[in-house]
């Protein structure tokens, strides 16, 4: 909401369903988050994950390169994270004034990506209870 408010950055679609996307897309990274630390004995192993998860999703999901212009098999990979939804999404927002079948589809992608991280982070976790 700064970008909007304080920055002037301007979109077609609502500001709203930007903010909409973000949370969704949060709450994936807080899935993801636990999902790596379920699997992670110390802090710094749970550090070294990161870049496992989020180097793939930065350089494949179109944010840098295209995804359009990458190979075929580069794509196949990209349309498994996540994050090209999400940014497909974005984009969908930002170029229409009305929410698209689009920005809707990928929207529930991503929340089907955030609650499977999450089931499976509660499922992998280890319990403490006294």
């Amino acid at each position: 909401m700064v970008a909007f408010w304080l920055l002037g950055f301007e979109t077609a679609g609502s500001p709203a369903w930007v903010f909409v996307i973000a949370i969704v897309n949060a709450v994936l990274g807080v899935g993801l988050g636990l999902l790596c630390s379920a699997f992670a004995r110390t802090e710094f192993q749970a550090v070294q994950f990161i870049p496992l998860v989020m180097v793939p999703q930065l350089l494949l999901a179109g944010i840098i390169v295209p995804r359009a212009t990458m190979p075929e098999w580069l794509q196949w990979i990209s349309n498994a994270l996540p994050a090209s939804y999400a940014l497909e999404a974005l984009q969908q927002v930002g170029a229409h004034p009305q929410l698209t079948g689009i920005a809707v589809r990928d929207m529930v992608i991503v929340l089907v990506f955030a609650a499977a991280a999450l089931a499976l982070a509660a499922v992998t976790l280890r319990r403490q209870t006294p």
